[in-house]
């Protein structure tokens, strides 16, 4: 008995707490919690995100003017229509990409300000378009 209260004099002496911690306890509570708001915030900005399609044939991108809303990230889906790749570039957007022929193809796009940002086919210059913003 006496080294029982040689440890509740030694606990209280020390400000200790007389009951033990369950740190995993409260490890877990905090991750399930964190993994929680983490998969809420995802889901948030997945759900913002704006797609707007537009297809490429003869050389000409059809329609040559998309609209999308601002501040939002854009997914511009891509059809090339023709017998020949085609690169989707704009410098604005600050995107590139090679669609093969008959397939089409994703260009993301981060959530833009109100303006009009140009595209073009890097193949073929003349191929050219705009995306208006609002």
């Amino acid at each position: 008995m006496q080294r029982l209260d040689d440890l509740e004099d030694l606990v209280q002496v020390n400000h200790l707490p007389l009951r033990p911690v369950r740190p995993l306890k409260n490890f877990w509570a905090f991750t399930l919690v964190g993994a929680a708001v983490l998969f809420a915030s995802a889901h948030t900005n997945a759900q913002q995100s704006a797609s707007v399609a537009i297809s490429v044939k003869d050389h000409r991108f059809q329609p040559s003017q998309i609209r999308a809303p601002a501040n939002r990230p854009i997914s511009i889906r891509v059809k090339n229509l023709d017998s020949a790749p085609m690169e989707f570039e704009s410098n604005s957007l600050r995107v590139e990409k090679v669609i093969a022929p008959g397939s089409d193809g994703v260009v993301n796009v981060r959530a833009l300000a109100p303006g009009r940002y140009e595209f073009f086919d890097d193949f073929h210059q003349e191929t050219r378009g705009v995306l208006v913003v609002e």
